[in-house]
């Protein structure tokens, strides 16, 4: 038996997906698909298709984000494997019958990923949010497609719900998954997440995800990026740029104030001005790395011209308040809620 878990706000995303199971579920015995309603304010039923009713139940989440959902899902699911998918990805025709052929695999394998694919506009180039967005198609044991063993859930206790953003919360659990034995491995079964529309100050609201990566670091030491299988980021690099910035307005602060020796003025001069080039060195680069392979409007420079030189300071305020929080946290220790809410079915 399989059971389909998927967490969702209730996003216009969702009806696409149950669109695209409806009549794949009917070969699937004994299948079950859980609905995590996980929105904060009462905003009515989740709309189900009539044809999926037979196989539907809806649990109410704590808005507490995508881990504790999907805690709340696995725990109520009912099959030897759980299969999480994202409330925004679409199954391909044949998601199903490719989604058995991917779990006949050995008792030694706890988990397998479905393929993702984001497409891309055909005629230009893709923002930087459309190319931060493509990065799924690479990661690793991502929850927009993720299938599990229940018994491997259950022998690390699941989702760690002190990751409340969707960031992070599946690689870590993954590694989990991997460290008590069990093996990850590629599916075959492919889903289409597509590009979801948003702000131009995005960038700068995903900072956030900092804080969770102060989490990691704490929970697995200086190696988190290798071990949960993380491309390196550029935090070495907004802390420099920070730094400098920070100490090119100390200097002018100090040299606007009156001060009788000379060389105290001179100094500050000197290390303000190193600092300012500094800054001004590591913005530039950041800012050309984002711009180069974008579409190169005019509003797409202007937006990475300003998010440029705002994210490296964001980034390192994120950074330490999660460090700041996540201090005493004994290492690898994992934070569930241990009981399920009552779900009721459609």
């Amino acid at each position: 038996m399989i059971s389909v878990v998927v967490p969702t706000l209730g996003r216009p995303s969702l009806a696409t997906l149950l669109d695209a199971l409806t009549g794949q579920l009917d070969e699937l015995p004994g299948a079950e698909l859980l609905l995590v309603d996980d929105r904060r304010d009462d905003t009515g039923e989740l709309a189900v298709p009539g044809a999926l009713a037979a196989y539907t139940k809806v649990l109410t989440g704590r808005g507490a984000g995508p881990a504790a959902a999907r805690n709340l899902g696995w725990r109520a699911a009912r099959g030897e494997w759980v299969v999480f998918l994202d409330d925004d990805v679409v199954p391909a025709p044949g998601w199903v019958r490719r989604l058995r052929a991917d779990l006949a695999v050995p008792g030694g394998t706890g988990g397998v990923q479905g393929v993702v694919d984001v497409p891309l506009p055909a005629h230009r180039r893709p923002t930087d949010w459309e190319r931060g967005t493509a990065g799924l198609a690479e990661g690793k044991w991502i929850t927009a497609d993720m299938a599990y063993r229940r018994t491997a859930l259950a022998a690390v206790g699941g989702f760690d719900e002190r990751f409340p953003r969707a960031y992070r919360e599946d690689a870590e659990l993954a590694h989990r998954v991997r460290r008590a034995g069990w093996h990850l491995v590629q599916g075959r079964r492919r889903v289409t997440h597509p590009v979801r529309p948003e702000g131009r100050w995005v960038s700068l609201r995903t900072q956030r995800g900092n804080a969770d990566d102060a989490l990691l670091r704490r929970l697995y030491g200086r190696d988190w990026r290798a071990d949960l299988d993380l491309p390196p980021g550029r935090r070495p690099r907004h802390m420099a740029v920070t730094a400098a910035g920070t100490v090119a307005l100390a200097a002018a602060a100090l040299r606007a104030a009156p001060l009788r020796s000379p060389r105290a003025r001179r100094a500050l001069d000197v290390l303000g001005g190193l600092a300012a080039l500094g800054w001004a060195a590591g913005t530039a680069e950041f800012t050309r790395a984002r711009v180069a392979p974008g579409p190169r409007t005019p509003d797409e420079v202007a937006t990475m011209l300003v998010t440029s030189a705002l994210i490296p300071p964001l980034a390192v305020v994120h950074w330490v308040r999660g460090w700041w929080r996540a201090r005493a946290v004994p290492s690898g220790a994992v934070v569930t809620a241990p009981v399920p809410r009552a779900g009721r079915d459609v």
